[in-house]
């Protein structure tokens, strides 16, 4: 499924960054998580470039065929958010919209915090905004919470969870990720992980044999490392971003969640939505969105209904 989506290289930031994009218009910058690509954004690329807008997608570094620096020291958010203004600079936009999902979503808050003046509106999708606690580093909060077999605590040391994802099929592992409805916590003791991904697994009707192919050939010739050392910067980014402790996020925002997202049933995030935390920190959130049945890979899920809630916000501006 290509539709007329173009492809290039760009120089950001001291690395090569592919980037898929379509449409002329005002730009509207898509923001990946884990374990994914620009892919991910394929049916939104498509549906924002015919309502007149030019949707960018890059393969964030670490990631297909962007350069991967080999140390997760390369993949703070500083990194990041230096090769995104970069790549925004190379479009010759003073200001973009913004959408993220999972880690693209973490990013986007980031980009928000440090870069506001870059954003003209963010549409968020399953990962909250998460204020720096400056009391406790973010994976110490993570094992208190809910013990060493949680995938972020999993994924810290390195070679440990490329040894556990070498050892499956990596287009088993994909349908295992993509398909995933399980609101609980994602546990990885030790060899459980293989053991439910090498089961048969079903595709439903949104997600076709090509797209996983797609995910697993790039995985399979970069590996999953680039993806793995963005969590293994998180208690750096802790660090790097102390002077950002209780600033708010101070653009216009509209965050979409499914109520069976793993993300929204993590520890405190109901309440933490719900109960006016969230908005309190993110004062211009102008919309809250939670769509019934729909688990974490909501942009793939639910691809209309997503791309309709972002061209409906995205308009206003």
């Amino acid at each position: 499924m290509e539709g007329g989506i173009e492809h290039r290289m760009v120089r950001v930031n001291g690395i090569n960054m592919h980037i898929a994009e379509k449409g002329e218009g005002p730009v509207v910058l898509f923001i990946h998580g884990f374990p994914e690509l620009w892919y991910t954004w394929r049916h939104q690329i498509i549906g924002l470039a015919a309502r007149g807008y030019r949707a960018v997608a890059p393969d964030l570094r670490g990631y297909g065929d962007t350069d991967a620096p080999l140390s997760h020291t390369s993949y703070t958010v500083f990194h990041i958010i230096g090769d995104l203004t970069a790549l925004i600079d190379s479009l010759g936009q003073e200001q973009v919209f913004v959408v993220g999902h999972d880690w693209g979503a973490i990013i986007a808050w980031y980009l928000c915090l440090l870069r506001p003046e870059r954003v003209k509106a963010l549409v968020n999708l399953s990962v909250v905004f998460r204020p720096r606690n400056p009391e406790k580093k973010p994976i110490q909060v993570f094992r208190e919470a809910l013990g060493d077999d949680f995938y972020i605590c999993k994924f810290q040391e390195p070679g440990v969870a490329e040894a556990e994802f070498a050892s499956i099929d990596t287009a088993k592992l994909m349908k295992r990720f993509l398909t995933s409805r399980s609101p609980g916590p994602f546990l990885m003791p030790k060899g459980a992980f293989r053991y439910s991904a090498d089961k048969e697994i079903a595709l439903p009707s949104w997600l076709l044999e090509e797209d996983v192919n797609y995910y697993a050939n790039k995985f399979n010739k970069t590996g999953f490392t680039g993806g793995f050392n963005y969590y293994r910067a998180f208690d750096l980014n802790w660090e790097l971003s102390a002077a950002w402790t209780g600033v708010q996020v101070k653009v216009p925002v509209k965050f979409i969640v499914g109520d069976l997202d793993l993300t929204y049933h993590m520890p405190g995030v109901k309440d933490y939505i719900h109960k006016g935390r969230f908005k309190k920190d993110v004062p211009f959130l102008q919309e809250l969105v939670i769509i019934e049945g729909a688990a974490h890979f909501i942009n793939q899920e639910r691809p209309d209904e997503i791309t309709m809630h972002i061209y409906d916000f995205i308009r206003r501006f």
